[in-house]
């Protein structure tokens, strides 16, 4: 119940967010937006690396069967999907990212859209509202692997104390 209450409030949230960035974004010259467009597309690159780099790190054996190199029998790909996850919608933000850095001079060359001027402006923030949450969400999804990993090395430290614990009892 609260978890659905959560996701609602979340959603109806992102949706205010996206209906204040179109409206409020109409008056919001591209040369201003253009910054945070780069500042999103910075962000993605840095998400994308880091995941990358934890792939490579954790990941080592599965990485080397992917580029055709034979593996241990028992590698494991684990929560690798976890991982390959933000970097995926990073990748797919950075070209979103990248075409609108294409379109917007082209689109602002053509005369007979000036007049849609307002609206273009509006989309254009639209779009950057919806990427930012969308990173948002990546930069979250970022943080589950980590804490798996501090979760399981907790455990792991859990059980080497309870042994070490009780081997002293028998070793009495």
């Amino acid at each position: 119940m609260l978890r659905t209450l959560s996701i609602s409030l979340v959603v109806i949230l992102c949706a205010c967010f996206c209906c204040a960035g179109f409206y409020y974004g109409r008056q919001i010259p591209f040369a201003q937006q253009w910054p945070l467009f780069e500042a999103l597309r910075n962000t993605a690159a840095i998400i994308f690396a880091v995941v990358g780099a934890w792939l490579a790190i954790i990941y080592p054996e599965r990485l080397k069967i992917s580029f055709g190199k034979k593996a241990s029998p028992d590698s494991s790909n684990g929560n690798m999907g976890l991982l390959l996850t933000p970097a995926v919608h990073s990748t797919v933000i950075l070209v979103f990212l990248l075409l609108i850095g294409i379109a917007a001079p082209i689109l602002k060359q053509i005369s007979q859209l000036q007049q849609y001027l307002s609206l273009f402006r509006g989309l254009s923030f639209l779009s950057l509202t919806i990427l930012t949450l969308w990173q948002i969400l990546i930069v979250l999804m970022t943080v589950i692997p980590a804490d798996l990993v501090k979760r399981l090395a907790d455990d792991e430290q859990i059980v080497k104390d309870v042994k070490s614990h009780y081997s002293k009892l028998y070793d009495k």
